[in-house]
């Protein structure tokens, strides 16, 4: 068993493997408008335990889930809850995390610095949202103060009309060029789908109605097959009459969940569990509340530059697609083409959904498999936008790459 010792010295961090349930659409004829928000959080983390029996579940020493509106089932330290209605024995504690959407990807970075100083070498790691029992921002209280000192703007509290101020920034970045990649998303999607490239990381969930009764949840319920840029081109645009954001260029309101297994490199090592991932650096950064969705440009530069790498250096991209501006800004900016073959292979969030904060690790899912079907490509991205004026990204190394080349297995603190 790894030793830890008070002198911290770094260690590698990987993403052994990760788990999701089927997306749901957040309304009362949804899949999940019966079922409680932990339990589908139970339900990713049982499923990691039955796919990984030879980990001992003694030796998690914590369970991290996000939630964006933390009240009735998704409130009550999700954490703890999760692991105690898991069964995992009582010994292992558990926390809950908010950073709104990026509340899932902060609970991997924030495992793995625990992780990466030796004070953990396991953690469970997830989001949970569900959007139909639980509307983002519902009950919350903003301080008074964001406007009457004009911290924020009065819209910048809409997420859809952030995406709004992101159009009228960035003029070039027409509804039409919005509307040709949300199309292309649903077409990656369906593609990867009938590829087989999604199904294996789906929990299959018990559902139960009280007309209907029980039925079981076994794919994704939001994407739209056979969209065309014709079919979206006159949907309303609800944030903003005569505006740009629709239904049909915007990630659907979603219910579900996520979970993932961080560990050491050498702990994976030892307890012969895979290596999906290899974390190299994350950064988040802040930008103006009112175009929110631009937070993932100047995360993604902190993080290239903590890595010593440029953004030529990633083969492959998942960004979360709140909205196709907010995906398109990002590529604006670094110079990458709308239709690049890199970004988001399996499609995206406009076309599966965006439960909020467990979307964060559904972007590593993705990437890790993409990773395991690209030896070729050494680094890869997950990053996002964030509520508030925030982005937040992830670099990751592939363990199939040539180059990869595994740390060495020594106690933590002992001389390299």
């Amino acid at each position: 068993m790894t030793t830890r010792s008070s002198h911290y010295s770094t260690r590698n961090v990987v993403f052994v493997d990760g788990v999701r349930t089927p997306f749901g659409k957040a309304k009362p004829d949804g899949y999940y408008a019966h079922t409680r928000a932990d339990d589908l959080a139970v339900k990713t983390l049982r499923e990691l335990l039955r796919r990984y029996p030879e980990l001992p579940p003694e030796r998690i020493d914590d369970v991290a889930i996000a939630a964006t509106t933390q009240q009735g089932d998704q409130g009550l330290t999700l954490g703890r809850t999760v692991a105690l209605l898991a069964g995992l024995p009582q010994s292992v504690p558990g926390f809950a995390i908010d950073r709104m959407c990026a509340g899932a990807m902060t609970a991997v970075t924030t495992a793995a610095g625990s992780i990466g100083i030796g004070q953990q070498d396991i953690v469970a790691a997830g989001g949970v949202e569900h959007m139909g029992g639980h509307p983002m921002g519902f009950d919350a209280d903003p301080n008074p103060r964001f406007l009457s000192e004009k911290i924020v703007a009065p819209d910048a509290l809409n997420m859809g009309v952030t995406a709004e101020n992101l159009h009228d920034r960035l003029p070039h970045l027409t509804k039409e060029r919005a509307d040709a990649y949300a199309v292309a998303s649903q077409n990656k999607y369906a593609q990867a789908l009938a590829d087989g490239n999604i199904s294996p990381d789906l929990v299959p969930v018990a559902t139960r109605n009280p007309e209907s009764g029980w039925g079981l949840a076994t794919t994704d319920e939001l994407a739209r097959p056979g969209t065309t840029v014709e079919g979206i081109a006159n949907l309303k645009t609800p944030f903003r009459p005569g505006g740009r954001v629709t239904a049909g260029n915007a990630s659907p309101l979603t219910d579900g969940a996520t979970m993932s297994l961080i560990a050491g490199e050498d702990t994976a090592r030892e307890l012969g569990l895979p290596i999906g991932m290899r974390l190299v650096s994350f950064a988040y950064a802040g930008v103006e509340p009112e175009i929110m969705g631009y937070g993932p440009v100047p995360s993604t530069q902190k993080a290239l530059e903590r890595a010593g790498l440029s953004i030529d250096d990633i083969g492959l991209f998942e960004i979360n697609e709140a909205f196709a501006v907010q995906v398109l800004s990002f590529l604006d900016f670094f110079g990458i083409a709308d239709d690049d073959p890199r970004v988001n292979q399996y499609g995206g969030a406009i076309a599966m959904g965006h439960p909020l904060a467990s979307s964060g690790v559904r972007l590593m899912i993705q990437l890790a498999r993409q990773f395991a079907a690209n030896p070729q490509v050494r680094y890869g991205m997950t990053t996002m936008c964030i509520g508030l004026g925030m982005g937040g990204t992830v670099i990751w190394e592939n363990p199939h790459h040539p180059d990869f080349a595994p740390s060495p297995s020594h106690p933590v603190g002992a001389d390299a």
